[in-house]
């Protein structure tokens, strides 16, 4: 039974219960069994509302799964892993047997700079007689140390 149900249910009590109406308890009576039926009604569209906001919110997040799938390219994966909590196609760490691993992605070195300690990062495709220190462009690798090296 809803509110407004029990509601009119408890006005069909009191109008059956033929209560002077004059007296200050009868009037009460009737003040909260009307004040009880305009809650309901309240609750009534409050719930109405809900609903309409819940429908909004659903659509919204199938919009936003259809966004994601293109910006991401979530489904560029050619992975059979059944396993629920992997998210191999987006992690690199990943443990399982899939084919989602990325082995075209350039390996990244970090190096130390040798005037002021910096670390410097570069990726397999830089000559490191080339690199020089983002924060003192000091060279990776002196003249000195390849003279030396020879």
């Amino acid at each position: 039974m809803s509110i407004i149900e029990k509601s009119a249910y408890l006005k069909g009590l009191l109008d059956g219960l033929d209560l002077d109406m004059t007296k200050p308890e009868s009037k009460l009576l009737a003040k909260i069994v009307d004040v009880l039926a305009d809650i309901g009604e309240e609750l009534a569209e409050i719930n109405e509302d809900l609903d309409t906001c819940n429908d909004y919110i659903e659509e919204i997040d199938q919009d936003l799964g259809e966004v994601e799938e293109i910006v991401y390219d979530i489904d560029d994966c050619d992975c059979d892993c059944d396993d629920d909590d992997c998210d191999c196609c987006c992690d690199d760490d990943c443990d399982c047997d899939c084919c989602c691993g990325d082995d075209d992605e350039p390996e990244f070195f970090c190096a130390m700079c040798p005037s002021c300690g910096e670390k410097i990062y570069f990726d397999e495709t830089c000559d490191p007689e080339e690199v020089v220190c983002p924060s003192c462009h000091a060279p990776l690798i002196d003249d000195e140390d390849l003279e030396d090296e020879e």
